[in-house]
Parts: structure tokens; sequence; C-alpha cells
């Protein structure tokens, strides 16, 4: 007995048999062999056949532009690597003019290039010229986290570092939750504490007793900070492991050490502590969690908004009281 739809025509698996497979185009890998140096006279690594070793390295007319910008920025990406800043900075300004509008991702790549060999040159303008590129076109968290870490290394590179810290305060309102942004912030705060605490300058008793205030402010967001970075450590390390947990352990000891050297009242640490504590939950950690966030309708809040107005109105009222 047949059931209804379950006999098949044999010449449908004959024709199946039959049938010629199309012939699929060559497809031909580009290799990167490893890279030669040869030991020159005064000791130095010179390249050997270096256009036998990189494929991108040749020198020729593309007529396929989408090749021609790979080899651009795979140049840009060798001469960076090699330190050679200025011979990047031209094959990632001569990539950038090929990047098709669509493909963010490269464009993002080819400008940090750029923006990074204008830090090395010497050419601050250009390099934030450039991040501001790259911030007029993020559309996540994790764009704008890039972003902003990439101005901060320009400015800690130029040893700027009210601006290093601007960056570092939006970083960690954007990550209220990532220990290492509230470290690096806390060791800005103390950076800029020690370099006001050269001798005074103050010509009467109220430039003094600003200085003094200024000082006290620093001092205050130095522990704040701190004392975040421990918490969120604290609650962290529980599902830490191997290195990992050697590293938070590491930090704490120092944590510990610049607190010490602080001198921060046993008062002052409860006050700041329970203030930054305050949204130190798991459950509310894993709702405010950004990463990867469209950054449409989102909103951030300011860092003295957040966290030092509160901070500084409570223990102020604490010792007027």
């Amino acid at each position: 007995m047949e059931i209804l739809g379950s006999t098949f025509d044999d010449s449908v698996f004959e024709e199946s048999r039959n049938r010629v497979s199309a012939a699929l185009p060559t497809y031909e890998p580009k290799l990167c062999e490893p890279l030669v140096f040869l030991r020159g006279s005064h000791g130095h690594g010179v390249p050997g056949n270096a256009r036998k070793c990189k494929w991108f390295c040749a020198n020729g007319n593309v007529e396929d532009a989408l090749e021609e910008q790979k080899s651009l920025k795979f140049r840009g990406d060798l001469a960076y690597r090699r330190k050679q800043y200025q011979a990047a900075l031209d094959e990632y300004v001569s990539c950038l003019s090929l990047v098709p509008e669509g493909n963010t991702s490269v464009k993002r790549d080819v400008l940090e290039g750029i923006a990074r060999c204008c830090c090395h040159l010497g050419k601050k303008e250009e390099a934030l010229n450039a991040c501001e590129k790259l911030r007029s076109e993020v559309s996540n968290t994790c764009h704008l986290t890039c972003v902003l870490q990439l101005e901060r290394s320009i400015h800690d590179h130029y040893r700027e570092l009210k601006n290093s810290i601007s960056s570092l305060q939006q970083l960690v309102c954007l990550h209220p939750y990532h220990p290492w942004h509230w470290l690096n912030l806390a060791m800005s705060f103390q950076r800029l504490l020690e370099s006001d605490s050269g001798p005074e300058k103050s010509s009467t008793e109220e430039e003094h007793k600003q200085q003094r205030g200024k000082k006290s402010i620093l001092a205050l967001k130095t522990i704040m900070c701190l004392i975040r970075t421990r918490l969120l450590i604290e609650i962290l390390r529980i599902q830490q492991f191997s290195f990992v947990l050697e590293n938070s352990q590491k930090a704490l000891q120092d944590i510990e050490e610049a607190l010490h050297a602080l001198q921060p009242t046993e008062k002052m640490i409860q006050t700041i502590s329970e203030v930054m504590a305050e949204d130190l939950n798991p459950e509310r950690m894993r709702e405010e969690s950004q990463d990867g966030e469209s950054l449409s309708g989102l909103y951030i809040k300011d860092f003295d908004d957040r966290w030092w107005n509160k901070l500084h109105t409570k223990l102020q009222e604490e010792t007027a009281a």
C-alpha cells in the first residue's frame, strides 16, 4: 500500500546524477611568509626579501580599488609597527580616500592609525582632529570607549593631565563598574595633586586659602576614586582566578598604600564608602551594563552630578554638624 505523497519519480535522481557540476572559480590565497631579518654590519636587523614576504609591500598599479585599499592599510600597519610613523601616516591617508562611505569599521581603524601617527610625530591638533572625526561617527558604547581611550593616550603623551582626567571621567560615567578606569582616574588625580604640592607662590592670604582648598578637593577626589575601585574589586574578585586574581590583590595592596599616604579619617572613609557603594549590587550592575549598547537615547550622567557633588555635599553637612 502506498501512502499519498510517499512515491518519487526516479527521473529526479537520474537527472541529479547526470547533472554536470559548475566549475568554481580558482581561489589563490595571499601568503605572508616570515619576514627574514639579515644582520647588518652595525648589528642592526635589515629586512631580507620584503616583497617575497609581504604581498602588500609590492609597489604597482592595482586596478581593483578594494585590493589597493587593503594594501595601503596593511603597509600602514607594518610601517607603524616598525615605528616609521611618517611612512605609516602617508599610507593611512591614501587608504582613507579609498574607503567606501559605508565601511565604518575600516574607516575607524584608519582614522585611529592616523591619530596615533600624528601623536608620535608631534602633530597634536591633527591627532585630536582625527579623534573628533571618530567621535562624530560613533554608534555604540564600544566605539565611544575606544575614542575616549585614544583621546586619553594622546593627552598622556603630551602630559596634559587635566585633559586626560576629563577623558577618564567620561569613561567611568560610561562604564561605572569598571574598576581599572576608576583606578586610572585615582592615579591621575594623585599625580595632579603631587604636581600642585610644590612651593606655594601665593602672595596673599586669600590666594593661600584657595590653594589649600584646591589641594583638599584633589585629595578628596583621589580618595573617592580609590575607595570606589576597592569596592568594585572586592565584588568582582569572588569570580576571579589565577593571574587575574593576583592582579586584583596587588591593586588592593596599592590602594591601601595610597590611602595610608593620604591619611583620611575613619569617619571620612566610612562616609565615602557609603556614597560610592549606593549603586553597587549585582542585579543593578547587570541592568546598567552598557557594553555595546546603542548611543541612541542613551543618557550618561555627568561625573560631578553622579558622584562628586553628592559626596561633597554630604561631607560638608557632616563637618557643619
